[in-house]
């Protein structure tokens, strides 16, 4: 090769090398997941978020990586493990698991976008300053749980007409009690029903709070919408059962798992567009234009099996208007 044809090859050579090199070194980027319950009971909402990141274009271990902080139920650890992501520098903060993981996020950062899962209207909480428009750095889902409770317990007195005292299973460090016992309880009023508040922080506390429900002679139980509910679901559907008393829950994965009934929209659904909305901004949405979205589904579920343990008979037009009845 003649010196004339050599000089520009290497050229080529010499300003081609670069570009490659950068592009090597280009960082993949990080979404921090905070969540209140633990990885081994909430596996299948993980798996839903990375489902609607993956179908907005991001794949874990690819082109990002999912950074998990799971509090295990335990919410007073949540401000730290979300500090500990504001301090990684993640692009984005998926703050799931309900209110409380969501102010834990906004106290730690009010410049890294966050995304919400939660079960309550974030707006009385400061998340955002509307739903259409959340103006901040934070926007996400609401199951918008509470404003339910009426139809809930319509629902529930169809197969218990008989209990005259509901009791109402909530876990007190949840920051949503409030709202959540008030709108029960006013329901319950307006169905002519008596209400009786049992708490659980912890699964240990389980036992007592079913205790109390059955020496007070509650007819039925409406439990909360708690992530740590959700993520212990099997114990307290077990001692359910071992007190004989109707409980109506919030999703399907309740009744899925042996729970009596549930009314409500789906929480992997919610999950699924935590992801969607998580790779809309890392593509370039701010938050502040994304308005928090709400469910447009809402499913009746009952186990036929489990209320035939319980000596229930459900009535065939409850059956009948049941989106899924589990044998």
């Amino acid at each position: 090769m003649n010196r004339r044809n050599f000089l520009p090859l290497l050229g080529g050579i010499a300003i081609g090398f670069p570009v490659a090199s950068l592009a090597q070194r280009t960082p993949v980027l990080s979404i921090g997941f905070l969540n209140s319950a633990s990885p081994d009971n909430y596996a299948f909402n993980a798996a839903a978020f990375r489902e609607g990141l993956r179908e907005a274009g991001y794949v874990d271990g690819q082109n990002v990586t999912i950074e998990y902080r799971w509090a295990n139920g335990d919410y007073d650890q949540l401000p730290a493990l979300a500090n500990d992501l504001v301090k990684r520098n993640v692009a984005v903060i998926a703050a799931t698991g309900d209110i409380a993981s969501a102010r834990a996020a906004q106290a730690a950062t009010r410049s890294i976008p966050i995304v919400f899962t939660v079960g309550a209207d974030p707006t009385p909480f400061g998340l955002v300053e509307t739903l259409s428009h959340p103006g901040g750095n934070a926007t996400g889902i609401t199951l918008f749980s509470s404003t339910l409770s009426a139809k809930r317990l319509e629902l529930l007195r169809e197969i218990a007409p008989g209990a005259t005292l509901i009791a109402l299973l909530m876990n007190p460090d949840n920051p949503n009690i409030e709202t959540d016992i008030k709108a029960a309880q006013d329901a319950a009023h307006a169905l002519g029903k008596q209400t009786v508040v049992v708490n659980a922080r912890n699964p240990g506390e389980f036992d007592a709070a079913f205790k109390t429900s059955a020496q007070k002679h509650a007819g039925a139980m409406l439990l909360a919408s708690d992530p740590m509910f959700l993520g212990q679901r099997g114990r307290h559907i077990a001692l359910a059962q071992q007190y004989a008393i109707p409980v109506m829950y919030w999703t399907r994965e309740f009744a899925a798992a042996g729970g009596l009934m549930s009314y409500g929209s789906s929480i992997t659904w919610m999950y699924r567009e935590a992801g969607i909305y998580v790779g809309r901004i890392l593509k370039g949405a701010r938050p502040a234009d994304l308005p928090v979205l709400q469910p447009s589904k809402f499913e009746l579920i009952i186990n036929l099996n489990t209320a035939k343990a319980l000596g229930l008979t459900v009535p065939h037009s409850l059956l009948l208007r049941a989106d899924e009845v589990i044998e």
